[in-house]
């Protein structure tokens, strides 16, 4: 083993990342607040201002994936659907079997320039969690229940609002609802035979009102809707704290382009046309067990340096303060000031530790358990 290698595989190199990730992330929710002036001013400005500093802080989780552990990205599509990347806005319907798929997702939207302006429909137990929920907010995510009797108004009002955006935008959905497990998807198939759907066999039967309740509020603003359907060589299952050990993984993301005036204005057609949109993803991703590759062209945009800058940036600017206080600390021979000093250390771990958990599969919400058995 490298000495670097031997450094990633470090607890208190975790830490310093994480404290680098967790305090700039503060500093630039901070400094989002201060931006709310300017939306009565300016709106636009307020978004592009907002697109950037979110750039600052997501960057970092995209420089762990591509700098970090070196984790490859490939991409199985056709030229002309790659030409379009970054040059209008979509929505794009990913696959939520993975961890660390957002992250995939992420490195994507670095690469082709639209990482600061990606948007999502997300649960709302998301806007209480620090640094991620926050920084959402000013992004204008729009956030959800997960019941649509309720989110419906929501959810609408947050679509429209989106639709004079500035920036080229990514809007994410993850249409399964939540990520994949075994019970979910058993539950689910159960669903799809009382409902005369076909069954699927790698997942969750999609939820169809988010989706044609976006096609409908974007249609005007959005081109396309891109089918991304991810996954990762030698049947690895990947997770963030893999990636913060170092880790490399080997993506392989199946992109298709569907302009949107290819999907039918009619809610109940569209939703089935989603359903044969799952039915194809399910088709792709038996392919790649049986095969191992996508069909299509494969393409590996080049990584770009601006998140190890940014990185390099926020590290140097919070870390020298940090380790000139913790020799002072030290050096001063107080107990009481060094157990205060290691006791934040272990507040800051356990916080990092926390964050890390809102990815992981066994740790997430229960929805889907006995969601799929209400109707839509």
């Amino acid at each position: 083993m490298g000495f670097i290698a031997f450094l990633k595989t470090q607890f208190i190199v975790h830490l310093l990342i994480g404290f680098v990730f967790v305090v700039s992330g503060l500093i630039i929710n901070f400094i989002q607040l201060c931006t709310l002036v300017l939306w009565p001013i300016n709106k636009q400005f307020y978004r592009r201002v907002n697109c950037r500093l979110a750039y600052s802080l997501w960057s970092q989780l995209v420089m762990l994936l591509e700098w970090w552990s070196g984790t490859e990205c490939t991409l199985f599509s056709d030229e002309a659907t790659v030409n379009t990347f970054g040059k209008e806005h979509v929505i794009i319907i990913l696959n939520h079997n993975f961890e660390i798929d957002f992250l995939c997702g992420w490195t994507m939207t670095e690469r082709f320039g639209v990482l600061g302006s990606s948007k999502v429909l997300a649960k709302r137990e998301l806007l209480y969690v620090p640094l991620i929920g926050w920084t959402w907010y000013f992004l204008e995510i729009v956030f959800c229940k997960r019941k649509w009797e309720e989110d419906r108004d929501t959810v609408i009002e947050g679509l429209k609002r989106l639709a004079d955006y500035p920036e080229y935008m990514w809007f994410l959905l993850y249409c399964e609802g939540t990520r994949f497990t075994e019970t979910k998807h058993r539950i689910s198939m159960e669903v799809a035979e009382s409902k005369g759907l076909p069954k699927l066999k790698y997942h969750l039967l999609p939820r169809t009102k988010g989706f044609t309740t976006a096609v409908q509020c974007l249609r005007g603003t959005v081109s396309a809707v891109y089918d991304v359907t991810l996954n990762f060589r030698g049947n690895k299952n990947p997770s963030l704290l893999g990636i913060l050990y170092g880790k490399k993984y080997e993506a392989d993301m199946c992109v298709r382009r569907f302009p949107l005036e290819d999907i039918p204005q009619d809610e109940k057609e569209a939703a089935n046309w989603l359903h044969k949109l799952y039915q194809e993803k399910d088709a792709l991703q038996e392919m790649y067990n049986q095969e191992g590759i996508f069909p299509g062209q494969q393409f590996k945009p080049p990584r770009r340096p601006w998140t190890l800058l940014n990185f390099l940036f926020w590290a140097t600017v919070l870390l020298s303060p940090l380790f000139t206080f913790g020799f002072g600390v030290f050096a001063s021979g107080s107990p009481l000031l060094i157990l205060t000093f290691l006791g934040l250390v272990g507040a800051a771990s356990f916080g990092v530790r926390r964050l890390i958990g809102v990815t992981e599969i066994e740790k997430g919400s229960s929805y889907g358990n006995q969601e799929f058995k209400k109707k839509e």
